[in-house]
């Protein structure tokens, strides 16, 4: 390989280099055409090379193009943990124990909190006031974020990364949380002890009957959670879903914009993924409902008048207004106890949409579609939810075909 030198001292020292890198790492030896990459076209390595919160910062500005709410989890990333507990590193002296260490060191603040809050001393309560615990998905988002960061500084041929770290930290798995129904026994229990039982609670049929009963009282929105409850839409999506991008007479709507937040404040944009931007079919009950509250809206505007304001929007509030998605969940949450139902939330009614549609026979395919899933897999996999009715259906068929046959 130092042939491929030519006689460059500096060259050479190149190439000594990643060899002393990949034995470092216990990786087999670079290819010659990696060597060539990293050290031709007149590339190399930085005289100083940065630490990892420069690195950080130098790679989050290099993508223009990233979604709003990306960007932002991206930089809550990095600004709450990488830099607090790796910026001080070189790039290329991280080690996998450093990684973990700030896992661990993430979770003893976990313990912390937990015991404060656990304290009879109100002074130790209120010291973890507001503070929350980190979850495992968030843990694992963190290290997905810096495994990206340092899969872009490894293609680097000006950096010397032979090894992407992140890839090698070990943390436990995180299973796909797995949506329960709202059964009878378990809506008793409920009723007697307050526990809801699992962290992904959906309604069965009679239970999204009942809510949208009593949704009805509450015009301004009843028919926003009426399309969510049917066709499954995020949040996001219901709030910023234009007139313009529906068309009740061809029964459609196109997805094209969201509404995300960041902390309170609000940015429209599109769907992050090719499967988010989307065209959904629209059942005709919901095309009579829709029909019914663009009437209501353009009444209340023309009493309004020049209070009006044009947000073009299909849901607003009372003066026009878009709604804000956290105003929404809040009114959703005050609907949900107001009908005495147990308790879901609001993402749940998509949940319950894709369960629906799955159980009364619709293909996977056009289920997925219409939640803006990438693949059918994840549609299965996440909300596939087995209703009681459903369920015994099967049981007694299975039963039936073991049955002899009368005489």
């Amino acid at each position: 390989m130092l042939r491929l030198a030519e006689g460059e001292a500096e060259v050479q020292v190149q190439v000594a280099d990643l060899v002393q890198q990949a034995l470092k790492a216990r990786l087999p030896l670079p290819e010659v055409a990696e060597v060539k990459r990293r050290i031709g076209v007149g590339i190399r390595t930085r005289e100083r090379i940065p630490t990892v919160a420069e690195w950080l910062t130098e790679w989050l500005e290099g993508k223009p193009d990233l979604a709003v709410k990306t960007r932002a989890s991206y930089e809550g990333h990095i600004r709450k943990y990488l830099v607090p507990h790796l910026g001080w590193a070189r790039l290329d002296k991280l080690t996998s124990g450093q990684v973990e260490a700030m896992f661990t060191e993430i979770e003893e603040g976990n313990q912390r909190i937990l015991e404060c809050r656990e304290s009879a001393d109100a002074k130790m309560r209120a010291s973890v006031r507001g503070q929350r615990v980190i979850s495992l998905s968030t843990k694992h988002r963190i290290r997905a974020t810096l495994r990206s960061a340092l899969s872009d500084a490894v293609r680097r041929p000006d950096l010397p990364v032979a090894v992407n770290i992140a890839s090698h930290v070990r943390l436990p798995s995180c299973a796909r949380k797995k949506s329960l129904v709202w059964t009878p026994d378990r809506v008793r229990q409920w009723q007697v002890d307050g526990v809801v039982p699992g962290e992904v609670m959906v309604w069965t049929p009679q239970q999204t009957i009942t809510f949208l009963t009593h949704a009805r009282k509450y015009r301004w929105l009843f028919p926003m959670f009426h399309l969510i409850a049917v066709k499954g839409l995020r949040r996001g999506e219901a709030a910023g879903l234009p007139w313009a991008n529906t068309r009740l007479s061809d029964g459609e709507a196109d997805i094209r914009t969201q509404v995300v937040t960041l902390g309170w404040k609000t940015v429209t944009t599109t769907p992050k993924s090719a499967a988010g931007q989307r065209t959904i079919t629209l059942d005709k009950d919901t095309v009579r409902v829709l029909r019914s509250w663009k009437r209501f809206q353009n009444e209340a505007r023309l009493a309004a008048g020049q209070d009006w304001t044009d947000s073009g929007l299909v849901f607003t509030r009372s003066d026009g207004a878009p709604w804000h998605p956290g105003d929404v969940t809040r009114w959703f949450n005050r609907v949900v106890r107001a009908a005495g139902l147990p308790p879901i939330h609001l993402h749940g009614l998509r949940h319950g949409a894709a369960s629906l549609a799955l159980a009364a026979g619709a293909d996977v395919k056009v289920v997925s579609g219409e939640l803006g899933h990438a693949t059918t897999h994840f549609t299965q996999d996440t909300y596939q939810t087995v209703f009681p009715e459903v369920a015994r259906a099967a049981a007694e068929a299975t039963a039936a075909m073991l049955k002899p046959v009368s005489r």
